[in-house]
């Protein structure tokens, strides 16, 4: 996951995750990035320090932060940068909930999800809710027969 500083044709300043630098050009294209304050989908990335990792320091690298930018009175006073990370707490919130609901209320499976989701779904098994390890092509295999998958929520901090 990338996180980007960025701003709109009105320069109103703002940060979205995206998987790729590839994921955020192509939501960009699509007009499908649109600035959270006044909905504008002309969008680009704002200049944001690097991300440095000291010799001691291996394995925690700092996160990026946006550099300095001059933002539009009425976006600072109207507080619309901390009203987006309030709805992006509540969001990441809401979804390791929910992860965490089905974690709690599910069996693991691991890398028999696909084997077990089949057996399932054929009657071979009883029907239980299970959660485990399936690659793309065996999520898409598993799909194509009919059998409803969806991928578990991962939060940034997850990964780290």
């Amino acid at each position: 996951m990338i996180r980007y500083a960025l701003h709109c044709d009105r320069n109103h300043a703002f940060e979205s995750w995206f998987q790729s630098s590839s994921a955020y050009d192509s939501q960009v294209k699509r007009k499908l990035v649109t600035c959270p304050i006044c909905g504008s989908a002309k969008v680009e990335k704002a200049i944001m320090a690097p991300r440095i990792v000291g010799k001691k320091g291996r394995g925690r690298a700092t996160t990026p932060e946006p550099v300095a930018t001059t933002a539009a009175p009425e976006a600072a006073a109207s507080g619309s940068t901390s009203l987006m990370m309030a709805q992006e707490r509540e969001l990441r919130s809401k979804l390791k909930e929910l992860r965490d609901h089905i974690v709690k209320n599910a069996d693991n499976v691991g890398e028999r999800f696909a084997n077990e989701a089949r057996a399932m779904h054929y009657g071979d098994k009883e029907h239980r809710p299970i959660y485990g390890e399936a690659s793309p092509d065996e999520a898409k295999s598993l799909i194509d027969e009919g059998i409803e998958v969806s991928p578990l929520p991962t939060l940034p901090e997850d990964r780290n």
